[in-house]
């Protein structure tokens, strides 16, 4: 006899182990503001990293686009739901990024999962940094490859790995551009150099940095002269900094169409809206023409780490708009943040399995919507509540 699975015992341990989840619904949100339940908050939380999910030429763009097709795309790619709108949208991101050819996914999960698969089997073996996006991870494991993981960065630790690994497989070196939880960017220079040195195939994965970050808002490997031949495969995602949904691959022609072929996310996932690939189009286009966003962006970034050095609060060396703030335990993230969120800011607490066990956070995410009178406010509020925090349990 099968024993039948207990969800309200599972659920009970979830919430012991303060790794209890909650969804807020949003009211309404408008810049950096939303609200819940009629009380607004300034939004500390949000990937809309250049603030283009508002804007208004994006809105223009989607409605225009409803005049061409449906709401819905009716059905996969592979079938009915492809349209010149998701033609153009490919060649417009590949171009952006100097790639000769893209494929779109309707989100960056489906991507990664879906990539890893067509790629990889059980003879085949994958090094994958710890600190790698989940979607890697599971895309890995589902592969049936042989998973090999080394610490963060540790890239001494990974030509270890390779070393003892070689052999008449394919390997694969996988790493995120940034990394979402740390903030921290990898190093393409030695990733790319290990790649060659031991005829592996090097995967980048840059949601957090196409748009943000390298020149031009092109990423992790922008500015380096780095070929398809150096990374030949660059994952991004359209749901952060472009402000929308879906994400997408860049790669030499083979390669995509080697992926158009084999990629199951793909050929059994209904398409996205015809709508979300012509106001991602304007996106591109506005990413482009307004680099002042960036430059914003990048003031506050700096602005926000000397206000954390001002109040000596734990936060991460970090460069980009992820700034996480080092709470420890559970329980204090969670606590910290519900002190805030009573003040008026909504800054989530990252706590295990999101993050290893003892390394809980607040994730706070900068955007080109905020202002420094924001992140002043949110510094006093948070030094205060995180020194509150220590004393009492220091007592």
């Amino acid at each position: 006899m099968f024993k039948k699975i207990d969800f309200s015992l599972v659920l009970k341990k979830i919430t012991e182990n303060h790794a209890y989840r909650v969804r807020d619904a949003f009211m309404q949100a408008e810049n950096t503001y939303v609200r819940i339940d009629q009380k607004k908050y300034i939004n500390f939380c949000s990937n809309n990293y250049l603030d283009l999910a508002g804007h208004p030429a994006i809105k223009k763009a989607l409605v225009q686009s409803l005049d061409l097709f449906d709401v819905g795309s009716g059905a996969s790619s592979y079938v009915s739901g492809y349209t010149r709108l998701h033609q153009q949208l490919e060649e417009k991101i590949a171009d952006f990024l100097g790639r000769p050819k893209a494929l779109c996914f309707s989100s960056g999960y489906l991507a990664n999962v879906g990539i890893l698969q067509a790629l990889m089997s059980s003879r085949d073996i994958i090094f994958q940094d710890k600190l790698n996006h989940a979607s890697l991870i599971d895309g890995a494991l589902l592969s049936g490859a042989k998973l090999s993981r080394f610490p963060h960065k540790s890239y001494e630790a990974l030509s270890q790995l390779l070393l003892q690994s070689s052999g008449n497989q394919q390997g694969l070196i996988v790493s995120d551009g940034v990394f979402s939880m740390e903030g921290d960017c990898a190093d393409i220079t030695q990733l790319s150099e290990l790649s060659r040195k031991h005829n592996a195939t090097l995967y980048i994965d840059d949601a957090h940095g196409i748009g943000v970050i390298g020149e031009g808002g092109k990423g992790s490997v922008a500015g380096f002269g780095y070929s398809c031949d150096d990374v030949p495969i660059l994952v991004g995602t359209f749901g952060k900094a472009f402000g929308l949904m879906g994400a997408f691959v860049v790669g030499d022609d083979s390669f995509i169409e080697y992926l158009t072929q084999k990629t199951r996310t793909a050929i059994y996932s209904t398409a996205f809206p015809p709508a979300i690939a012509g106001a991602l189009m304007k996106s591109i286009d506005l990413v482009m023409l307004e680099s002042w966003r960036r430059e914003k962006l990048l003031s506050l970034i700096a602005y926000f780490k000397k206000k954390m050095q001002l109040y000596e609060l734990p936060v991460l060396a970090s460069n980009t708009p992820i700034q996480p703030v080092m709470m420890g335990e559970s329980y204090l993230a969670l606590h910290v943040s519900q002190v805030l969120l009573d003040q008026g800011f909504y800054v989530r607490a990252m706590r295990a399995p999101t993050v290893p066990e003892g390394r809980a956070r607040l994730r706070i995410t900068l955007t080109a919507a905020h202002e420094e009178s924001h992140i002043d406010a949110l510094s006093e509020a948070l030094a205060n509540a995180f020194f509150s925090v220590k004393r009492k349990k220091d007592e």
